[in-house]
């Protein structure tokens, strides 16, 4: 086996490991484009955002690490509390 990168987390690791190619068919456009969006987000291209959303998903105990929350948060562009306040809200009145 030959190092590979891995882009987990927020950090950037050379380690040994078996990679395998994996396919999705049929996704529906609407996915696809919030997939695009959410990788833009992140400054991230589709298939490293792709590889984030399944290694977060497979984190042992299903917990999300501080960092990772952060960047989330980030990404929806909250400043303060009083924006998530809001975000909520309109989130619950739809």
């Amino acid at each position: 086996m030959e190092p590979k990168w891995c882009h987990g987390y927020g950090r950037q690791e050379t380690v040994s490991v078996k990679t395998v190619n994996l396919s999705i068919k049929n996704v529906p456009e609407h996915v696809v484009e919030g997939l695009r969006s959410r990788a833009n987000r992140h400054h991230r291209s589709l298939q490293g955002e792709l590889m984030a959303i399944i290694e977060a998903s497979v984190i042992e105990g299903g917990s999300i690490t501080p960092r990772l929350a952060l960047d989330e948060l980030r990404a929806l562009g909250l400043r303060t509390a009083g924006e998530s306040v809001e975000m909520i809200r309109s989130d619950r009145d739809r």
